[in-house]
């Protein structure tokens, strides 16, 4: 059975694409930033012909898989918006962003549907914004209400304040006043808990409520046509589960490899969508060099073992979704750049492919293993069949 085994290393661009300095970003290159942490190591990736991508390093010594460069064609930065690009869906304008805070409009109807009072209303760290509005929250039962660069609307409230399953009503009664013109790409659930007057911490019961793509994806097609589409980490949440055949959430990177692992052992026909989210979340929007260097470290030891599970129809294939570069000091918002594309397996000829014009070149890669025409614009990374 076919099998492709899809893992995005959420955030980790390879250098500025040619509009980078409109969307504010100047000199930014994720890849360049760690590549320069005495912690970085990844001979694995190296071997594979991450540094013989376009752009990266100029090396040009032989390399063991396909490599390519891909460019962003939609018009964003954020991990939605990549991630539709990835499975076919090329957004033309950025999803919202609310800078100066929410409009009173959405304010109005979402204390309506909650019953419960709004707080802050601001762009906010979120490890920032329970310490500052915490005890207030606590005093009132009021939602905390943020959101960051990107296209969310964030909740957070104390899981002894909030039960689990109200914050969650609550996300979804966002979700649905969040449409049109306020399509936000997610709503976010940010429970937390810790004593009034303490130090408060967010707890692992995240959960993200995403807008439905606009569009057929690469998983509708797959699914519709009998293949098993696997989820792992966020990307049910990306998709709202559109085309997801079975998913299981992580806690991290690590829980995501072993995931992974486990599903290389399995039977199935199809494809294993991975999200290995701490690059971004913990690293890259932290501006931590050293950590976004480890991280990558770990992932590329479980290299050997992930590719040594490999069977001889299957495919890996590892990318991103945008950028967030650790040492770009002016924000902490993502970074518009190139992301890398490695494919291996064993039946794979190695072969440099340059640069790509969309990361929806994924997509139709994939389908095309599996002998389904995409309905979308992409190109396939295989040589032609036949």
């Amino acid at each position: 059975m076919k099998r492709v085994f899809l893992i995005v290393l959420d955030s980790f661009g390879i250098g500025a694409m040619e509009d980078a300095a409109s969307y504010g970003d100047i000199n930014v290159n994720t890849l360049g930033t760690v590549s320069s942490s005495p912690f970085f190591s990844v001979p694995n990736m190296e071997k594979l012909g991450l540094f013989g991508i376009d752009g990266v390093s100029g090396r040009t010594e032989a390399h063991s898989g396909v490599i390519a460069r891909l460019r962003e064609r939609s018009k964003g930065k954020d991990t939605t918006i990549g991630h539709w690009e990835i499975a076919g869906v090329y957004s033309p304008k950025p999803l919202p962003t609310y800078p100066q805070g929410f409009p009173e409009e959405v304010l109005d109807a979402f204390r309506e549907r909650t019953g419960r009072g709004v707080l802050c209303n601001l762009p906010y760290s979120g490890t920032a914004v329970i310490q500052d509005y915490g005890d207030a929250h606590m005093a009132s039962g009021d939602l905390i209400v943020y959101t960051s660069a990107d296209s969310v609307f964030q909740i957070a409230a104390h899981e002894e304040i909030v039960p689990l399953e109200e914050l969650y009503g609550c996300c979804r009664a966002a979700r649905e006043i969040l449409q049109g013109e306020h399509g936000v790409g997610r709503v976010i659930a940010r429970p937390f808990v810790g004593p009034c007057g303490g130090k408060f911490t967010r707890t692992a019961h995240r959960h993200d409520f995403s807008i439905l793509p606009p569009s057929v994806t690469m998983l509708d097609q797959l699914s519709e046509n009998g293949k098993a589409v696997i989820a792992v980490g966020k990307i049910k949440d990306i998709f709202a589960g559109k085309g997801i055949t079975e998913s299981v959430y992580t806690s991290g990177n690590e829980e995501g490899i072993e995931r992974t692992l486990e599903y290389l052992d399995r039977d199935f026909e199809g494809l294993c969508f991975i999200n290995l989210v701490d690059y971004d979340m913990l690293y890259g929007h932290r501006r931590d060099i050293d950590g976004y260097a480890r991280a990558l470290s770990y992932f590329d030891g479980k290299l050997p073992e992930i590719m040594g599970k490999l069977r001889e129809d299957d495919i890996l294939m590892i990318t991103a979704d945008h950028g967030c570069d650790p040492g770009y000091l002016a924000t902490t918002d993502h970074t518009r750049e190139y992301v890398p594309f490695l494919m291996y397996g064993p039946g794979i000829r190695p072969e440099n492919l340059g640069t790509r014009e969309t990361f929806a070149d994924i997509g139709a890669t994939v389908l095309h293993y599996f002998d389904i025409a995409p309905a979308f614009a992409g190109a396939s990374m295989l040589p032609p069949k036949g």
